[in-house]
Formats: structure tokens, sequence, C-alpha cells
């Protein structure tokens, strides 16, 4: 089973995996919501919002191809775009997700193929 995003395999021409970041609630200091370090305690503010970040490298045969491959992740990232399935190769699927960064790792890499390394993270935002 390929992963993919709105049902588009972005990460398929490489390895990769999926790390899904901090669970639970939100809960901060009431010393630094006031911003006085005598006060005690803290409050909780509902769940953190879900973030997954999707690391691996993009694999082509030639340099326009791993273009083809870039432009198709990076314009999942625009503000413009909505949110979408997110599906690793193990068939675990994530509701209403949307492509928040994406963040080249090193520089690309010449030889029989070309690849690039990145990091994709994608996040359930409570704002919608």
């Amino acid at each position: 089973m390929a992963s993919s995003y709105k049902g588009n395999d972005l990460f398929g021409s490489g390895a990769h995996r999926f790390v899904i970041g901090r669970q639970g609630r939100r809960v901060i200091s009431l010393a630094a919501i006031t911003n006085d370090a005598s006060v005690a305690g803290a409050a909780e503010f509902g769940d953190l919002e879900l973030r997954i970040e999707v690391r691996g490298r993009l694999v082509a045969i030639d340099e326009p191809s791993l273009w083809v491959l870039r432009d198709a992740l990076m314009g999942e990232a625009d503000s413009t775009v909505g949110s979408g399935v997110l599906e690793d190769q193990w068939g675990h699927q994530w509701s209403t997700m949307k492509l928040l960064s994406v963040e080249e790792d090193g520089p690309t890499a010449r030889g029989r193929v070309v690849s690039v390394g990145y990091t994709a993270v994608f996040g359930r935002l409570a704002t919608g």
C-alpha cells in the first residue's frame, strides 16, 4: 500500500517515514500567562493540534523530473489549498490535514538518479 495525501502519491518516489508529533492537552503555566513568576499553577487550554512529519527523499531519473516531484509537493503547501486525507504506507489515515510546510534537507544528490531530502509538516488545525 502506498502512502498518499489527498489520494496523490507525493512521497512514493523514494524512502520516507511518518513521525507523529506531540499529542495531548495544551497546559500553560499561570506564571507565563500573567507574566508574574510568583503565580503558581497551570491552566489547560484544550488539545494540542495534531502534527505529522513526513521525512524522506524525492528521487527521479533526471533534474526536470525531480522538479516535477518538488513542484507537486510544494504546491500543496500553499495557503489557498484545502485540507485532505493523509495516509501512511500501512493504511492509517488522518482526515482534514493541511500541508503546512516543506523544507528540503541538504543539496540535490546527483548520480545514476537525482534526489533531494525533505521534511513535510502536516497539521490538523483547530481553526479549520
